[in-house]
C-alpha cells in the first residue's frame, strides 16, 4: 500500500516551484533535519555571510560524506591494506586519478536527487524500460548482497582478532545495524552515521605510528609508477583498487539518501560541497591505509597478502600490539558503516520501484516492509558467513568482478539520465562534462572487460590485454569527438534561464514526460551494452561455481 499522491492538495510538496513533482513518499518532502542542523522547507537557498553559509552546509552535509567513507568498507580495507604490503607506496597516483573519477559521477547524482525527487533505479525503469528497470533492480541486489556478505566477514575478521567469536560478533552487528537505522529518524541515523565518519579517522594516528616517510608518499602520489614493474598481478590490482572506491551502489545510495534528506536544487552547491569533502575524506583514509602496511610491515619485507585480518597480525607483530587492534578497529568500523549504506541503498531501491514507503523519516510500524527488506538483507548476510565451509573467499572475488562488470553500464545509464532534458531541464550536463564523463566511462569499460578476462582467464597476459584495450578506447574516443563536434550538425540553441529559475526547476510527475527518443546510434550500444553483461554476467556465474566446487 503506497502513500495517497503528496501532490494533490499538499502545499508543501514542491516548495520549490508550484507545480507538482514526482516524489513517491509524502515524508521526502519537509523541512531538512541534518545531524548537524535545521534548514526550513520555505528557506531561500541563498545565504549571506560565512557564518549562515558553514551553517547551511553542516546542516546539509551528509550524503555525500557518508557515501565516500562507506566506500571504505571491508573490502576496501582489504585491497588498500595489499597495496600497501605488496608494492609500497607505488599505487598511491591511482587514488590522487580516482579523486575526479568520483566527483564527477557523484556530482551527477546530486543533481539528479535534487531536482528529480526520484530514485535511481525508479528513473532507469522509468527512461529506460522495464527491462532496464529490473536489471539494475537485480543486479543491485545480488551485488549488493555479496557485498553486505563481506562487510560481515570483516566484523568476523575484525572482532576476532580482539578474541571474540564469529558467532557472537556477527549476530551483535546485525542487531546493531537494525536498531539504528529502525529510528524513525533521519537525524538520529545520520548522526550515528558520523560517528562511524569520525571513527575513520582513527587510520590517521595509526598511519602515524607506522613512522612513514612523507616524501615517499608524496613522489609516489604525483609520479606514476609501480614497485616491480607492470606485472598482471599489480595491473589487476590496481583495477580492484578503481572497483573498490568507484562502486555502483553509491549511486543509488547518494540519490535516495538525498531525496530522504529533502535537498531541493535551492541546495545543489551545499551538497556539491559535501560530495567534494567526501571525496577528499575517502582518498585521504585510503592513502592512510596503504601507508600503514607500507611502511609498518616493510622490516619483513614485501609478502603475500593474505587477508585483513592476517594483516591486523602482522602489524601487531611489527608495532605492537595497540598498532593491531587499531587496525581491527578500522577495519570493523568499516564494515559498519559499508554494512548500513549498501543495504541502505537496496532498501532505498526497493521501495522506490515497488512504490513501498521507503524513509528514515518513517518508524517500523509506518514502514514495515521497508525495514523488513533491510532486516532480512543482514540477517541473511550475517548468516551466511556463520555457515561452516561457506566459499567466503570465492564471494570476496566474485564482488569486485561483479561490480567491475556493472559500474560501466550504471555509469552509462547516470550519464543518459543527466542528459535528458526532459528530467533535469536546465540542470543538465554541460558538454565540457559530458567529456570527461565520456572519458571516465570509456576507462571504466576497459577496467571491466580486463578484470572479466583476467578473472575467467587467469593466465592471460593482462599487461599485453590493457595495452590492445586502452588503444582500442583512445580511437573510440576520438572518433565519437568528431561526431560530437562535426558529424550531428548545429542543434537549436536551448532558452536561458536565469538562476533563480534554475534553482526553482524540479522535475514534474513522471507521467507527464515524454517518453525519450533514441537514435540507431544509442539503440545498437545499449544492445551491446546489454549483451556483453549478460554473457560476462553468465560467465562469471559459472566461474564462480567452478571455484566453489574445487
Amino acid at each position: 500500500m503506497t502513500d495517497p499522491s503528496p501532490t494533490q492538495g499538499d502545499p508543501m510538496i514542491a516548495p520549490d516551484h508550484d507545480a507538482p513533482r514526482a516524489v513517491l513518499d509524502a515524508a521526502h518532502v519537509g523541512d531538512i533535519q541534518g545531524a548537524l542542523g535545521t534548514i526550513r522547507v520555505h528557506e531561500a537557498g541563498h545565504r549571506a555571510g560565512t557564518r549562515a553559509r558553514l551553517l547551511a552546509l553542516l546542516a546539509i552535509m551528509g550524503p555525500g560524506l557518508i557515501v565516500m567513507v562507506g566506500d571504505n568498507d571491508a573490502g576496501g580495507v582489504s585491497t588498500y591494506a595489499q597495496a600497501g604490503q605488496n608494492y609500497g607506496t607505488s599505487l598511491l597516483w591511482v587514488l590522487l586519478l580516482l579523486i575526479p573519477v568520483l566527483i564527477v559521477n557523484q556530482e551527477m547524482v546530486v543533481r539528479l536527487g535534487a531536482v528529480t525527487g526520484v530514485g535511481h533505479a525508479r528513473l532507469i525503469n522509468e527512461r529506460f524500460g522495464r527491462f532496464w528497470g529490473w536489471f539494475s533492480v537485480g543486479d543491485l541486489f545480488l551485488l549488493n548482497f555479496l557485498t553486505i556478505v563481506t562487510e560481515f566477514i570483516g566484523v568476523s575478521l575484525a572482532l576476532g582478532y580482539l578474541g571474540v567469536s564469529k558467532y557472537i560478533a556477527v549476530p551483535l552487528a546485525v542487531l546493531m545495524l537494525v536498531a539504528i537505522t529502525a529510528t524513525g529518524s533521519f537525524r538520529k541515523w545520520e548522526r550515528f552515521m558520523y560517528i562511524f565518519v569520525a571513527a575513520n579517522f582513527l587510520v590517521i594516528p595509526l598511519a602515524i605510528l607506522a613512522h612513514p616517510n612523507i616524501g615517499d608518499m608524496i613522489h609516489s602520489t604525483v609520479v606514476p609508477g609501480i614497485r616491480g614493474g607492470a606485472t598482471s598481478n599489480a595491473i589487476l590490482l590496481i583495477v580492484a583498487i578503481v572497483g573498490t572506491t568507484v562502486a555502483p551502489w553509491q549511486l543509488f545510495f547518494q540519490q535516495s539518501n538525498i531525496i530522504d534528506k529533502r535537498i531541493t536544487p535551492r541546495w545543489i552547491n551545499y551538497e556539491r560541497a559535501d560530495t567534494v569533502i567526501g571525496a577528499f575524506v575517502v582518498v585521504i583514509g585510503a592513502s592512510a591505509l596503504i601507508a600503514v602496511t607500507a611502511f609498518g610491515l616493510a622490516p619483513a619485507g614485501p609478502g603475500h597478502f593474505a587477508n585483513a585480518g592476517a594483516t591486523a597480525h602482522e602489524l601487531g607483530h611489527q608495532l605492537g600490539s595497540a598498532a593491531g587492534a587499531m587496525f581491527a578497529i578500522v577495519l570493523l568500523n568499516a564494515s559498519l558503516i559499508g554494512a548500513a549504506a549498501v543495504t541502505l541503498s537496496t532498501s532505498y531501491a526497493f521501495g522506490d520501484v515497488f512504490g513501498l514507503k521507503h524513509s528514515l523519516h518513517r518508524g517500523i510500524r509506518d514502514a514495515r516492509r521497508f525495514y523488513a527488506i533491510f532486516t532480512g538483507l543482514v540477517v541473511l548476510a550475517g548468516a551466511i558467513v556463520l555457515i561452516p565451509g561457506a566459499p567466503l573467499g570465492v564471494i570476496t572475488t566474485a564482488v569486485q568482478a561483479l561490480a567491475g562488470v556493472l559500474l560501466p553500464s550504471a555509469t552509462v545509464f547516470l550519464l543518459l539520465l543527466c542528459n535528458d532534458r526532459e528530467v533535469l531541464g536546465p540542470w543538465v550536463n554541460r558538454p565540457w562534462l559530458n567529456a570527461i564523463a565520456g572519458v571516465i566511462v570509456s576507462i571504466l569499460l576497459v577496467l571491466s572487460i580486463i578484470l572479466v578476462i583476467s578473472t575467467l582467464f587467469p593466465s592471460v597476459n593482462v599487461g599485453q590485454l590493457a595495452i590492445v584495450l586502452f588503444a582500442i578506447m583512445t580511437v573510440a574516443v576520438l572518433a565519437a569527438s568528431w561526431w560530437t563536434l562535426y558529424g550531428r550538425g548545429s542543434r537549436p540553441e536551448k532558452p536561458a534561464r536565469s538562476e533563480e529559475e534554475r534553482r526553482s526547476w524540479t522535475m514534474p510527475p513522471l507521467a507527464l514526460l515524454g517518453r525519450p527518443e533514441w537514435s540507431p546510434g544509442r539503440k545498437a550500444g545499449m544492445l551491446a551494452l546489454r549483451g556483453y553483461l549478460v554473457i560476462a554476467v553468465l560467465l562469471l556465474v559459472v566461474k564462480a561455481i567452478q571455484l566453489s566446487g574445487g
